[in-house]
């Protein structure tokens, strides 16, 4: 065991790990509760270096560690990441089986720090349709990080906002009368404690938000970075933040 590994465990241990920042870094004079990102540019990524596709979705899973880190540090409290689509079951079937080992692999490895920075951990879409062994993998890892209390990381996992919607009207038809409103519809969502996004970034220069969060994005503002998602760090999360700190938000009004 190395010293690193040892002290990280007696942190552990001691209840020590990393709290969130109770001020935003030095700059920023707003920062949203909840940001979400849509993570993309893996595959170009690669090709542009002449790499194969599943070197970019490996770098992308340390830029993902890279910025759960500076959004803890940054005092947000909500970040959904949005990890594989219901439409992405298309892409090639090599690619798709590479991705759901990955995804294995890095709860795996990743799962003990996180829990050791309080983060908590949540996966949202349909589930249920993911190989057995991931599965309890998933369940594994919201069990383990149920109680901490710093950051809420959500992992948008074989979802689209749409079938969440359509997921949730039959539900909320089933079960409320005509009365209900917004607030109880809101309710059958895949996450309702989720804080609604008041930031939304897609990576890549791709101006588009792909079936994501589409009802709590309502009124969320958008920020299009033109980094590739490996690429991306501390640095362009504070940009984002910053370019949301100086705007208005009217929500409908003047």
């Amino acid at each position: 065991m190395t010293l690193l590994t040892r002290l990280r465990t007696a942190r552990s241990v001691l209840g020590l790990g990393r709290a969130p920042r109770l001020e935003p870094p030095s700059g920023l004079t707003e920062v949203p509760e909840s940001i979400a990102i849509i993570m993309d540019g893996n595959g170009r990524w690669a090709k542009e270096r002449h790499l194969p596709v599943g070197a970019g979705h490996r770098a992308g899973a340390r830029a993902l560690k890279r910025v759960v880190r500076a959004a803890s540090d940054a005092g947000v409290k909500d970040l959904t990441v949005f990890s594989f689509s219901t439409e992405n079951w298309t892409r090639p079937d090599g690619e798709v089986s590479e991705l759901m080992n990955l995804f294995g692999e890095l709860i795996d490895r990743e799962v003990p720090e996180l829990n050791e920075e309080r983060v908590q951990l949540r996966f949202v879409g349909r589930l249920d349709v993911l190989d057995e062994g991931l599965r309890r993998r998933i369940a594994s890892a919201e069990e383990t990080t149920a109680g901490n209390q710093g950051l809420r990381l959500f992992v948008a996992m074989n979802y689209g906002s749409r079938g969440e919607i359509v997921d949730a009207a039959r539900r909320f038809a089933a079960e409320c009368g005509p009365e209900a409103g917004e607030a109880e519809f809101a309710q059958f969502l895949y996450a309702p404690e989720m804080r609604d996004p008041e930031l939304v970034i897609r990576t890549s220069g791709e101006q588009r938000l792909s079936n994501f969060l589409l009802w709590q994005s309502a009124y969320a503002e958008l920020h299009f970075s033109p980094r590739m998602w490996p690429d991306f760090g501390p640095e362009d999360l504070e940009e984002a933040i910053a370019e949301y700190g100086r705007r208005h938000r009217r929500f409908g009004g003047r």
